[in-house]
Parts: structure tokens; C-alpha cells; sequence
């Protein structure tokens, strides 16, 4: 069966690069540690994998750290995590946000075509092959999908989990290299002349994190800035905080 490789530094992604047959779809997993939906990805992932075999020449899998390894994530616009690549030839074929095990399989079983075993044991249980891949991260981490959006309780973990992956988290539309709104944009600047060193969530690209935040923050509105996992506010209210206090962020500048 066909396993992953992490991939952990440069060099590694390059010797990858440099051994990928050409007639194979490179399928790369972004991942982060303080992501929950990616442990659940990566069993999925694990899962499908293990029904194509070992010297398949369809498909080449691969996982790796987007934050860090971030130019590799830059290279394929990733923005979020959980987020599949499918690439051929240096060519991208399709890409998938989230934690959609449906869309997942999908993705790779239009590209690479449906593995040959009918049947793989998983963990010393037998799996139909056939069957939805989520059934097997449910049982794996004990949450329960419904569809492609995650029980309410298990997506306030998850936010609560977000809102402290960094001392200071930015929720915005698009990125800080690309702001998609004038207010996002315009916190990126105040947040890169105080040299603060922040994490950020592209809310565009995840839509049940954008909505989700607004209830879990009583916020309705982004961009919104989080610190020590505490909601700061948006735009008007950073702006006020350094107005009052002109060393707001000095405690989470590079410089300390």
C-alpha cells in the first residue's frame, strides 16, 4: 500500500520534486499542529493512500508543515489548513480547503483513478473501500460529521483553538501580502509597523470559520484581532488602543 512522506526541510521537497514520475499525480497535504481538522485530514488521507499500492506510479502523497515551510505554501496559495494540492508536472489540477473527506477522495479518484483493492484493513479493521473516508477519521477521533460542517461543540473547539495558535491572531479577508478589504489591509499596516509578530486566519477561504467566529465572538464583523485569546476588537477599536496607549503592542513586537 502507498504510504505518506513528510515532507520536514527545502532539501527534502526538492530531492521529492526531483523524483516525482512524470506520469504521477503529486498529492500534498498543508497541515499545522494547532489545526484539529488536520489530524482528522490525516487519517483520511492515510486511509486512501493505503488503497493504492506501493509501486502505483499514479500517485506520489506527501504532508508538510505550511508555517513551516512557508515558501511551499506560498508557491500553492495556501491560505488555510486543512488544504489538499493535486499537482502533475508542476501543473496544479485541483485543490481542496477543508476537511471534506468526500471531496478529498473525489478530488484524487478524478485525477489519479480509483484504486484497484476493494477492501483495506485499518488499525485490524476491515474498511469498504468504496464507502466515505470520514466514516474512518469519526472513528479515529470520535467526532461525528454531518455533511461537510462540523457539530457546533466540535467548531468552537476548533475556534477556540484558533483564536490562540499565536499570541496575536489577525482574522482577515485574504492575506497579509493580499488584503481583500480596506480594513483588513489597513490592520496588516498597523500591525507591520509595531513589528508584531501574529498568526492570521483567512476567513474567505474557510466559510464555516467565517461564520463561526462571529457567534463564538459575539463580533459580527472582520477584520477582528485576537491577543492571548482574548477578541481585541476590529479596526476602529485596535486603532483606539494605541491611541490611548501608544506601546499597546510593544509586548509582542520581534524585538522582545
Amino acid at each position: 500500500m502507498a504510504t505518506i512522506r513528510e515532507i520536514t526541510s527545502y532539501a527534502d521537497w526538492d530531492a521529492l520534486q526531483a523524483s516525482v514520475p512524470p506520469s504521477s499525480v503529486l498529492i500534498i497535504s498543508f497541515h499545522a499542529p494547532w489545526a484539529a481538522p488536520c489530524a482528522q485530514m490525516s487519517t483520511v488521507l492515510k486511509t486512501l493512500a493505503a488503497e493504492y499500492p506501493a509501486d502505483d506510479s499514479r500517485t506520489t502523497w506527501v504532508s508538510l508543515n505550511a508555517e513551516e515551510l512557508s515558501d511551499i505554501s506560498e508557491k500553492y496559495d495556501v491560505t488555510a489548513v486543512p488544504f489538499l494540492v493535486l499537482a502533475k508536472e508542476g501543473r496544479v489540477l485541483e485543490t481542496v480547503s477543508g476537511s471534506s473527506a468526500v471531496k478529498v477522495r473525489n478530488a484524487i479518484e478524478n485525477w489519479a483513478g480509483k484504486p484497484n483493492a476493494s477492501q483495506t484493513p485499518t488499525n485490524g479493521t476491515a474498511t469498504n473501500t468504496n464507502g466515505d473516508a470520514a466514516a474512518v477519521a469519526a472513528a479515529a477521533d470520535g467526532t461525528k460529521i454531518v455533511g461537510d460542517e462540523l457539530p457546533k461543540e466540535d467548531l468552537n473547539k476548533r475556534l477556540g483553538e484558533l483564536v490562540k495558535a499565536a499570541p496575536v491572531m489577525l482574522f482577515m479577508k485574504g492575506t497579509p501580502s493580499a488584503p481583500q478589504c480596506g480594513f483588513s489591509r489597513q490592520i496588516v499596516a498597523m500591525l507591520r509597523e509595531n513589528s508584531v509578530k501574529y498568526g492570521f486566519f483567512n476567513i474567505l477561504a474557510d466559510d464555516e470559520v467565517r461564520q463561526g467566529l462571529k457567534e463564538f465572538a459575539e463580533w459580527p464583523t472582520y477584520p477582528q484581532l485576537w491577543m492571548d485569546g482574548e477578541l481585541v476588537g476590529g479596526l476602529d477599536i485596535v486603532k483606539e488602543e494605541v491611541e490611548n496607549d501608544p506601546e499597546f503592542f510593544k509586548p509582542y513586537s520581534v524585538a522582545n
